[in-house]
């Protein structure tokens, strides 16, 4: 029977930001055309609509539901530069030849489309099974706790499939199913302890930048107005997330060399 590693959070934390300094300019690079202008890019060409107090639920949802049927396609293709841009950065952290950013592109729009197959399968299984357990948890819990009760057990799948983008990027694995079971295998036993990680790394990350986009907030309503007071705070909010999405893409790739049973990883500092 194999043995069954430990995630340690400390180690992974350092591991995770001895990468983002040793691959600081490309990780840079990365995230200013993945995740930067495609923020801006959604913010100018498909802005949110804009909900006036007063709407009815009815209102609200009839809104919606125009914006993102006129907005679908580029929604869509916005949504998968994301996810190259996180395979991209995998590649640049994990590959130990040291890829230009030209190759880890190469190398991650290659292995998108498994990715993209292997989110869509773990989306297809979690949300009938939220809505199952939400259907039996409303029979003895009131109805906003049993959806949060629903939601909350969801979380365990979430993490055990949360090494998928790593797994996909690191052994070019084509096989979405396969992806997804290689990320079940190497969590086995640290559902609890990734979640904790991550979990506390996202609440300290929410608390940074809300003050920051407070801050932000405050400066641009004094120097600007109307439209440009928007694209600049849209640009700003961008930046931040960028950041913040550098280093959870780092977190990823150091779990995955610490769980891994095949290396210890790829970068060193």
């Amino acid at each position: 029977m194999t043995a069954v590693t430990t995630l340690d959070s400390s180690a992974a934390w350092a591991s995770a930001t001895r990468m983002v300094a040793a691959n600081r300019d490309l990780l840079t690079a990365i995230a200013g055309v993945f995740y930067l202008l495609p923020g801006i890019a959604g913010a100018v060409f498909a802005p949110a609509p804009t909900m006036t107090p007063g709407m009815s639920g009815e209102q609200i949802l009839a809104v919606m539901q125009d914006y993102y049927t006129t907005a679908f396609p580029m929604l869509f293709a916005l949504s998968l530069l994301p996810m190259a841009g996180m395979l991209t950065m995998l590649v640049a952290m994990l590959d130990t030849a040291r890829p230009t950013v030209e190759q880890a592109i190469k190398q991650s729009l290659r292995v998108l489309p498994t990715y993209f197959a292997s989110q869509l399968l773990i989306a297809l299984a979690i949300v009938p099974l939220s809505m199952a357990l939400a259907s039996v948890l409303v029979l003895f819990l009131p109805d906003r706790l049993a959806v949060s009760a629903a939601l909350g057990l969801l979380l365990y799948p979430i993490m055990r499939t949360m090494l998928v983008a790593p797994v996909v990027a690191g052994q070019t694995i084509r096989n979405p199913v396969r992806a997804i079971r290689e990320s079940v295998r190497m969590t086995q036993g640290n559902a609890g302890r990734i979640l904790l990680f991550v979990g506390l790394a996202g609440v300290v990350f929410l608390v940074i930048y809300g003050l920051l986009m407070m801050f932000v907030g405050v400066v641009l309503v004094l120097l600007f107005k109307g439209e440009p007071q928007r694209l600049l705070g849209e640009a700003m909010a961008g930046a931040v997330l960028a950041f913040g999405y550098t280093y959870f893409v780092a977190m990823l790739a150091a779990i995955y060399n610490q769980l891994s049973s095949n290396g210890s990883g790829a970068v060193s500092s």
